[in-house]
Order: structure tokens, then sequence, then C-alpha cells
């Protein structure tokens, strides 16, 4: 074995997987390659080999996890099906008379998608595709038109089914229920937010958003309910299952793409390329998000072994820092990680490093949950990986450079900024609902 201490191997595991992570390393290739690496150096080849061999079963054989690709398999369905198609005409046709009609809808559009899918990716590459377009033909701004979807999308990891959040119940042991219900208030604040945030500035400044003159009767405005349907069995059956007890989170997975299917199969929305397409986008998601799963439990491990756990932990868990301190230097690293990596590498990096720190400061874990999912929404649109950004990029071409997108994104993180101070101010506002 090499002379070092199994200190300076944690350390150096941690420098040298930021640099496999900077060098576009998948993120779940580089947190197993370095964890096995560091094992091996500190305990030698039989031990390395027997956690390489023994953790992935121990960690993909629970049955929670069996919700993670279920609520997913939901989303692509209403996505690919085409069920959710109604939830932008109907947001138009309630909200374009206002200020910044069309972004406001864009908005309360993702967050009504947010509800069939748990994926931000999907919901801002849904909306995008449909709202864009209309705002770009409306006239709107270029950066807030981007923008406002860009970031909308992010509320698709806080309104329940949150994929974030499942995984974080599942690595904390914590009640993903809970995490659900405690995620409302903020997803819809989130909503809120931003719409008066857009509201006031195109106000101030009507020339970001032209008026859009459109007739609408109030005939169309409630017949236009009848294409969102889909979306309200959905929340209706599963949700409603969900938070009266009649089934778990786990099972809820599964009635969601059960439901979603027989909805498809009901407005004759599924064929083979549909399905093929779903369950082709639900396995990658799900091989993705194991993977960096499975990497993160290793480095647990690892990280265990070399003792760099409770070196980190004691350092931001010092006595003399107050619980405020404590919270705001967790916050400043994740949104500094944020900026670098995808939210569930940072979700799975970091759990095993704040845990004690958590647990010795009596922080309840359902309300840091529920505020590390908000640090992780910021994750995706800040610079320079900021991937709901790139998925509207995709999106929108060579219509808008990059650089105006993230502009467009900026007023959208001041109010993310707003909410969270909220949150560390007034904990009731996650832990109310849950507390009921």
């Amino acid at each position: 074995m090499m002379d070092l201490s199994r200190e300076a191997v944690g350390f150096i595991g941690i420098f040298v997987l930021l640099a496999m992570i900077f060098l576009r390393v998948p993120v779940g290739v580089a947190l197993a390659s370095v964890s096995v690496g560091g094992i091996f150096i500190i305990m030698g080849e039989r031990p390395a080999i027997g956690m390489l061999s023994s953790i992935p079963y121990d960690f993909t054989a629970h049955w929670t996890l069996s919700s993670i690709p279920m609520f997913l398999f939901m989303g692509y369905l209403c996505y690919h099906a085409g069920l959710t198609t109604g939830l932008f005409r109907l947001a138009r046709l309630w909200l374009s008379w206002m200020p910044g009609g069309l972004s406001v809808a864009s908005i309360q559009g993702s967050a009504l998608f947010a509800a069939v899918t748990g994926s931000s990716l999907a919901c801002t590459a849904a909306m995008g595709r449909i709202a864009v377009p209309e705002m770009l033909k409306a006239g709107y701004d270029k950066g807030l038109a981007t923008g406002t979807v860009a970031a909308a999308g992010t509320i698709g990891s806080m309104i329940p089914p949150s994929i974030l959040l499942i995984i974080y119940g599942i690595f904390v042991e914590q009640s993903i229920a809970a995490l659900f219900i405690g995620a409302l208030i903020p997803g819809i604040l989130t909503a809120i937010l931003y719409s008066v945030m857009v509201v006031v500035r195109c106000w101030l400044k009507p020339s970001l958003a032209p008026r859009v003159h459109e007739e609408v009767t109030w005939g169309q405005r409630f017949a236009a309910f009848g294409d969102t349907w889909p979306v309200i069995v959905l929340v209706v059956g599963v949700f409603g299952g969900l938070f009266s007890g009649v089934f778990t989170p786990t099972e809820a997975g599964s009635v969601g793409a059960a439901l979603a299917f027989l909805i498809g199969l009901v407005k004759r929305a599924l064929s083979w390329p549909v399905l093929k397409e779903a369950i082709g986008e639900t396995l990658r998601t799900t091989a993705s998000i194991f993977l960096i799963a499975i990497g993160a439990q290793l480095l647990t491990r690892f990280f265990a072994l070399a003792g760099t756990t409770q070196i980190i932990a004691d350092w931001i868990g010092n006595p003399e820092y107050s619980q405020l301190q404590v919270i705001l230097i967790i916050s400043v690293i994740l949104i500094l990680l944020g900026m670098l990596l995808d939210p569930i590498g940072i979700m799975l990096l970091t759990i095993p490093i704040l845990l004690p720190v958590l647990e010795a400061r009596d922080i309840n874990l359902i309300w840091f949950g529920v505020l590390m999912a908000k640090f992780l929404e910021i994750g995706f649109i800040t610079p320079p990986v900021g991937l709901n950004v790139f998925v509207v990029k995709g999106i929108v071409g060579d219509l808008v450079p990059i650089h105006k997108i993230f502009t467009g994104i900026a007023w959208f993180v001041v109010m993310d900024v707003f909410l969270i101070a909220a949150l560390i101010a007034f904990p009731q506002i996650i832990l109310w609902l849950p507390g009921l």
C-alpha cells in the first residue's frame, strides 16, 4: 500500500473526483472509480472488490426504489402521448389578458405539468416546445421568453412527484409522503413569486411583453378544462390515494404509471412508437440515476473508511457556529456545487457528509430535504452548467443566444433566493402541512 494516511487518501480522492467531473467524466463513473480506488489504497484488493460486488446489489434491492422508474414512466408517457398539451392552452386562455400573460401562463402550465412528472428537464422540454414559439411570435423579449420556461421547469423538482425528494427520502430514511406534502407550499409559492415578478416587470416595462389581444369568451375558458382532464384524473387518483393513505409512495408510482397508460388508451393517444419512446427514456434515466446512486454509496463507504466524512462534518458543525451559520455554510456549498454538477449528483455527494451534521444539530430532515431541493432547483438554471438552459437552447436553436437565456434567468434566481430566505426564517412554511 502507498505510504499515505487514510485522511490524506480521502482528501486526494475529493480532488481527483472534482477533476474527473470537470473533465466531463459521467458522475456515476467518477464516483465509483474514485471510491473503489480509494478503498483499494486503504484496505487492499480483496475488500475493494468485495464492496464493489456487494454494495450495488444491497442498494438496488430496496423495494422503495421501484417508485423512481414508475414515476418517470408516468411522466414520459404523459409527455410523449400528448396528455399534457392542453395545460398551456388552459393557462393562456385564463391569463393572457394580464401583463406578461403568456409568460405567466408558461409558469402556471409548468406547475400543473410538474404534478405528473418528477423531472425538471422533462417539464422544461414539454413546456418549451409549446410556449417559447408562442411568446416569440407575440414579440416577447427573447430573454424573458426563454428564461421563463427554463426557470418554470425547476418547479418539477418541488411539486410532487419529485424524483429528487424520493432519492433524498430513501437515503436519509425519511417519509417520502411527508417530503411530498412539505414541498407543496414551497412549490406553489415558487410559481406565485415567479408570476408576480413577471407581471410587475412587464407592467413597469411593457416593451418586454406586448399585450396579447384576443377575444376569449368565458365558454372557451371553461371548455379548455376538457383538454386537461387526463392531468386532473392523474393528480386526483395518484395523490388523493397517496395523501389519504390508500397506498404508499412506492405503490403510488405504479398506480400513476398504470393510470397514465389507461388514460392514453382511452384517448387513443398510445401507439407503439410512443410507448417505445417512453419506455426507452424511462430506462435511460433510471439507469443514469441508479449508477450515480451506486457510486454515491461506494463513496460513502470510502469516506467513512478514510475519516473524511467526520473531518468535514466537524468543520461544518463546529460548536462555535450557530445553527443559522451552519445552514448558511451548507447553502453556500450547495450553490457553488450547483454551478458545476447535476442536481442528483450533488445530493448524493453531499448527503453522506451533511447527515451527521444535521443529526448532531437536531435539524429537521424533512425541512432540510425540501430546502435542499430548492437549492438544487437553482442549480438547474445557473451557469456554467444550467441543464434547463441548455434544454431551452436546444429548442430555440440559433434564434436566441445562450447568454440571452442566462440573462433572462437572473430575475427568477432573485425570486428563488428570496423564497429560500423565507423558508430558512420560517420553517413552518414547509413543516405545517406534514405536521397536520
